[in-house]
């Protein structure tokens, strides 16, 4: 006969499994490490039934509008990029009425950006990050920091807040995302 049969057979005690498993548990939410996307941090206006309607003149209107093949016609010209771009919203944004072709002032210059439902989503960040550029870079310019310096700026922070508005003063980000437009592909 075996020593196996003489001693019976042998038994796990189940009552530790409870503990082993929670702190297996306990373990893997400590090391586990959450990753904390922001997504596209765009301010939305409040909803109203009825929306405001201002006219806007055609002088203070920038135009980017993006095609299903990811095409670019900025301001009535087709492009292949978005070189340049950036500099040119900047000069219509900081105009204050000296060339006719460009808005008013700042505070009435619209950026139109347009898509079409085609248009690929790494095109549209590229895009609405290059327009943004263009108002981040007028913000930084204004406040003496470097872009990155500026955007790292804690609003919670009330002297960090104050620099902040002092800055946007007179300067909206106006940036105007109309509804996709179906593509015309057959």
């Amino acid at each position: 006969m075996s020593y196996l049969r003489k001693l019976g057979s042998v038994e796990v005690n189940p009552s530790s499994m409870a503990d082993i498993a929670f702190l297996l548990l306990t373990f893997f939410l400590m090391t586990t490490v959450i990753n904390n996307e922001r997504g596209i941090m765009l301010m939305l206006p409040a909803w109203s039934e009825n929306p405001p309607v201002s006219d806007v003149h055609e002088r203070n209107v920038f135009t980017v509008h993006v095609n299903a093949d990811d095409r670019f016609l900025v301001e009535g010209v087709w492009r292949q990029n978005l070189h340049g771009v950036k500099e040119e919203v900047k000069q219509f944004i900081l105009n204050y009425g000296k060339n006719k072709q460009l808005s008013e002032n700042p505070g009435k210059a619209v950026v139109s950006f347009k898509t079409d439902r085609e248009t690929s989503y790494k095109t549209f960040i590229v895009t609405l990050d290059e327009i943004q550029g263009a108002y981040f870079e007028i913000y930084s310019e204004r406040a003496k920091l470097s872009v990155k310096e500026f955007r790292e700026l804690d609003l919670n922070n009330p002297s960090q807040k104050k620099l902040y508005d002092q800055v946007r003063q007179g300067i909206p980000m106006n940036i105007s995302m109309a509804d996709p437009t179906k593509s015309k592909k057959p």
